[in-house]
């Protein structure tokens, strides 16, 4: 079982972010653990959490940095008994707000990975995007968190944004690769309704070669490709775990979880959440509704698709895309080998 806990707080909001997030309210955080620990104490016993039962947990956002480390204290005092001892514990950290003494906090708690939103190492494009750090502060933020003893720590870039050139993206990545990394998340630029950037649509750029190009820079420095965003010498057992179709708790406001077939939803205002954190909607999905779901996760990924979800119908046209070599079929399971082509292949067989 996967556990993911969302901190909706952030210093300032970026122009293409459509995640709840809430720039200031910082007034609210004290209450707001309060209730996300009651929440979550309700969704171990709706989940029948057991001892050694959670394989992961990942504490997002927002950004979980605007939260200091001993608030978190109650927290893992209540997972503690739950987590199993090689547990992979992710925390998000924005490079302003990921101090020393917060990197050394978390580590004391438990944590063993941390992802940093950089998005890049150019000042002009960190502008663009209403990032609120420096290139030099993502620099440091990085090796400040492998001296205070991460064993893992990844970076997000983002791509496709106007002003990107090939000598720009290989600029942030042959940084980003100077740098005690292990893993790297390379997001193409989207523009979602309801952003800065939604008036700003000439933002993203329109390059699939940029796509493959960072794709293919990220793998020759050693890191395989094990889903269409994710790169990594360490492939995140959290992010593995979805693309499983893993069940997993989901924890705070805006947040979503997942058990069998049915998908939980905290309230998204912070102040409702905190009023009454167990009013929680839930949606049952139909068996169409996870095929699908399944089938666009798996192809997108390394997890693959197991034949026996497939009717027969679906299965003839996935052993057709077999012999154009467009899907690898191995022990009754079917990959992608070319994740940018997988919402077509995945369109294809459900038709």
């Amino acid at each position: 079982m996967l556990v993911y806990l969302h901190i909706p707080y952030c210093d300032s909001k970026c122009h293409y972010c459509s995640f709840n997030s809430y720039v200031g309210k910082f007034d609210t955080r004290r209450r707001y653990m309060q209730a996300l620990e009651t929440q979550l104490r309700f969704e171990l016993e709706r989940f029948g959490a057991t001892p050694n039962g959670i394989e992961t947990l990942f504490i997002g956002g927002g950004t979980p940095s605007t939260i200091d480390a001993e608030s978190y204290a109650p927290i893992f005092a209540l997972l503690a008994p739950y987590l199993k001892n090689d547990a992979e514990i992710t925390v998000e950290a924005n490079p302003n707000s990921a101090a020393e003494t917060w990197l050394r906090g978390m580590c004391d708690l438990g944590v063993n990975r941390v992802s940093f939103g950089v998005q890049s190492f150019d000042t002009e494009k960190l502008r663009r995007l209403n990032r609120a750090h420096t290139p030099d502060q993502a620099v440091e933020a990085i090796k400040r968190a492998a001296t205070a003893g991460f064993s893992h720590i990844s970076l997000d870039i983002i791509y496709n944004c106007d002003g990107d050139t090939r000598a720009l993206l290989e600029k942030d990545l042959r940084t980003a690769f100077s740098l005690p990394i292990d893993h790297i998340s390379a997001y193409e630029l989207t523009i979602e309704a309801g952003t800065p950037f939604a008036e700003k649509p000439q933002m993203r750029r329109e390059d699939e070669s940029l796509a493959f190009f960072v794709a293919d820079t990220i793998v020759s420095h050693g890191f395989s490709h094990y889903e269409i965003s994710n790169f990594g010498r360490y492939r995140s057992r959290h992010n593995l775990g979805y693309w499983h179709y893993e069940n997993y708790i989901g924890a705070g406001a805006g947040a979503v979880g997942f058990l069998n077939d049915t998908r939980f939803y905290p309230q998204n205002d912070i102040d409702a959440y905190i009023a009454s954190p167990l009013s929680i909607r839930q949606e049952k999905l139909s068996p169409q509704d996870m095929l699908t779901e399944r089938l666009f996760l798996g192809l997108r990924s390394v997890a693959g698709v197991d034949e026996t979800m497939l009717s027969e119908t679906t299965r003839r046209r996935a052993e057709t895309l077999c012999e154009a070599n467009k899907l690898v079929k191995k022990e009754k399971r079917y990959y992608n080998p070319d994740f940018f082509l997988a919402d077509e292949i995945a369109l294809y067989l459900l038709d």
